[in-house]
């Protein structure tokens, strides 16, 4: 494998490549799957509020029915997300016009007679956010059930409630696209493994299960608490490393690289680590990633080895103010991040030294968005802090909601699409709205 350059993801590129349409947030982490609202290189100012409250930069809230945190995905004025009951019976997508926020579609996709019970305040069974692609859209709820929807008509085109997995604290892994490929994560107490696809007949194309070598056997020889220290919640990353495709994949344990279009395993690293949730994020020849749990650490790791890397590629690890939840944002050389409990850090992408710390405030969830040259951080308690992009700790703008934010934000054109615990909301400048 040729030395690997700092390209942007494929991903989400990928999708909209064959029909030149683009869509303003195609899927969790927006069009280039790293949280920039931006394609590469496109300085042009797209408008997006400073300040708002409840009174301040509304153009309109809708309230959504049921329980869920999936990421809304935006496409030629159609808003997608999904929600299930709180009692994980029965799982819904719900489509909205972008410009009134008026629910045309509200269906349930899927029912489940006997949910496992989450057992946890944290997630809940309609996380996975859809991924969207002109004329389709597709929604994923894990075991629960895959479907791939017409956007025009609504009409489901396939769908699979055959993937087994256990995911015992809900699911959250979300979907990705990739060339003709529908991209699955399953990391759960009893199977772990990742398939993809067809995405136009939903048959499956290839399915890898994970390498990990486990040492969590009790004295009676079964996994420790029911396999709780094998699940893994992190959506994929595939990423251009030096013109081959790279599928980074996070498991519990372990993190791993994938050849996209096989499921082949190109290399994978180990550590103590598990339910790693923060999506990778792609720069300067390395992958960042976060191990999850446990010892939660952030590891930048070169992409271009084989085997077993841990030893050889890992150029930097940070153990202090790591997010367990929320994704990190990269822009230029500089990583961005806040962990669950409000401290938000900037490190040095190529080494790894701390620039500054800060505590903002709150608990995250959400993952950050970079924007009109602006950091956007949302917390669970409503707090939304605006931070601008340096090597100093600049705090440009705090605004907050009734309600807190366990979604990550999106954006639609000259607005932010904000999805609370009971509301979507379109929020963007007096003079731009629609």
């Amino acid at each position: 494998m040729r030395a690997p350059v700092p390209l942007v993801p494929l991903v989400g590129l990928v999708a909209l490549a064959a029909t030149g349409a683009r869509a303003d947030w195609p899927e969790f982490r927006g069009p280039s799957c790293n949280g920039h609202a931006a394609a590469p290189g496109d300085r042009t100012p797209l408008g997006l509020p400073l300040r708002w409250s409840e009174t301040e930069n509304v153009t309109w809230r809708t309230p959504i029915p049921h329980r869920g945190w999936s990421t809304p995905v935006i496409l030629r004025g159609q808003i997608w997300l999904t929600t299930a009951t709180r009692d994980g019976h029965d799982f819904f997508v719900i489509r909205l016009d972008a410009r009134t926020g008026r629910i045309d579609l509200n269906r349930r996709l899927f029912h489940a007679d006997e949910p496992e019970p989450l057992g946890n305040n944290v997630n809940g069974y309609a996380s996975p956010s859809p991924v969207i692609e002109p004329g389709r859209v597709y929604i994923h709820f894990g075991s629960y059930g895959t479907a791939c929807l017409d956007t025009a008509t609504a009409k489901v085109l396939w769908q699979r409630t055959d993937l087994p997995c256990r995911h015992y604290r809900g699911p959250a892994s979300s979907p990705v696209l990739f060339e003709n490929l529908l991209i699955l994560s399953f990391d759960g107490v009893d199977v772990q493994y990742t398939i993809a696809l067809d995405k136009t007949t939903g048959h499956t194309v290839w399915k890898t299960d994970r390498s990990t070598v486990w040492r969590d056997l009790d004295a009676q020889g079964k996994p420790k608490r029911e396999g709780d220290f094998r699940k893994a919640f992190c959506t994929p990353l595939v990423v251009d490393a030096g013109g081959t495709p790279l599928m980074i994949s996070l498991g519990a344990k372990a993190a791993f690289a994938y050849d996209p279009r096989t499921g082949r395993e190109i290399w994978k690293t180990h550590h103590t680590g598990h339910s790693s949730s923060p999506r990778p994020v792609f720069g300067h020849g390395m992958a960042f990633v976060t191990t999850g749990l446990g010892t939660t650490e952030m590891w930048a790791i070169r992409v271009d080895g084989r085997g077993d890397v841990t030893d050889t590629h890992v150029a930097w690890k940070a153990r202090r103010d790591i997010p367990g939840l929320s994704s990190p944002l990269l822009v230029g050389d500089l990583l961005y991040m806040v962990n669950d409990r409000g401290a938000a850090s900037c490190r040095d992408a190529r080494t790894g030294k701390l620039v500054w710390k800060q505590r903002i405030g709150g608990n995250y969830a959400a993952s950050p968005i970079y924007a009109d040259g602006r950091l956007y951080f949302c917390n669970q308690q409503g707090k939304t802090t605006v931070l601008k992009p340096a090597r100093t700790c600049q705090i440009l703008a705090t605004n907050r909601l009734d309600t807190g934010l366990m979604a990550s934000p999106a954006v639609a054109g000259r607005a932010l699409l904000l999805r609370t615990k009971t509301h979507l909301y379109r929020i963007e400048a007096q003079a731009h709205r629609p």
